[in-house]
């Protein structure tokens, strides 16, 4: 397959980037995306020229490093999908794939399409825990949880926190990030000491991280690769509520 690229090029943070045209002869439909971009810095090295910056690790799409706009899309066409799980084969011979990186004020451009977003980072050291002593691991059946609320709790910590949902809202908003990290804690017998504190302060660094406010219109979701329920966003809201009426 031949795929003619336009990828976005940029040295550093303080320097202004671009769109630089690219082409990718003889790829195998069976390839990933990011076996694609390996391929084509293959290429570039060889040619003397400087390979094209990304942000990869597992490959499994369990990491969250993946991402990359494509065509306008936080991980490519594809739902329920990482970057590294989209496959050459959704594409056609000839097509032209636009790749950038992530678009947010509080996801700042390190190179080329590498994102800073320790902004996640900062808000899940502000609460997204819980507070244990150390020791011997407790008795697994010490505390008996229902099988909805497990399964529930489990869909919420599917989260790999990769940015999608913001890159996804015009807003740049990251609620649907932190109410799943405060979600898969909330439902939990294990995380309720603590509730009420920990949606305050990580509600408050998401603030301060300068994210913006819901949109309200489901685009996160929609490009989430793990299909995170926009139900953790109304279970945040309770939360919040809850932790201002009790504290």
């Amino acid at each position: 397959m031949k795929l003619n690229l336009k990828i976005w090029r940029q040295k550093s943070p303080s320097e202004q980037g671009q769109f630089k045209d690219y082409v990718v002869n003889n790829a195998n439909e069976d390839m990933s995306f990011l076996e694609m971009l390996d391929f084509l810095n293959m290429d570039l090295v060889r040619k003397g020229e400087e390979a094209v910056q990304f942000d990869h690790d597992c490959r499994e799409g369990i990491c969250g490093s993946c991402s990359l706009m494509i065509n306008g899309s936080p991980h490519g066409p594809e739902t329920g999908t990482a970057t590294c799980q989209l496959h050459i084969r959704k594409f056609k011979d000839g097509d032209t794939i636009v790749i950038e990186p992530f678009r947010a004020k509080a996801f700042p451009v390190l190179r080329d399409l590498c994102v800073d977003r320790t902004a996640f980072d900062r808000i899940m050291a502000a609460g997204g825990f819980c507070s244990v002593n150390t020791g011997n691991a407790p008795e697994a059946n010490s505390i008996l949880i229902g099988k909805e609320v497990a399964e529930n709790a489990m869909d919420s910590a599917a989260c790999i926190g990769c940015g999608a949902c913001v890159a996804a809202c015009k807003n740049a908003s990251a609620m649907l990030f932190v109410s799943a990290k405060v979600s898969q804690f909330a439902l939990l017998p294990q995380g309720k000491p603590e509730r009420s504190r920990r949606v305050r302060q990580m509600v408050a660094q998401m603030d301060k991280e300068m994210f913006g406010s819901c949109s309200n219109t489901g685009a996160c979701e929609a490009a989430c690769p793990k299909e995170i329920s926009l139900e953790n966003m109304a279970r945040l809201n309770r939360e919040m509520l809850r932790a201002s009426v009790t504290e």
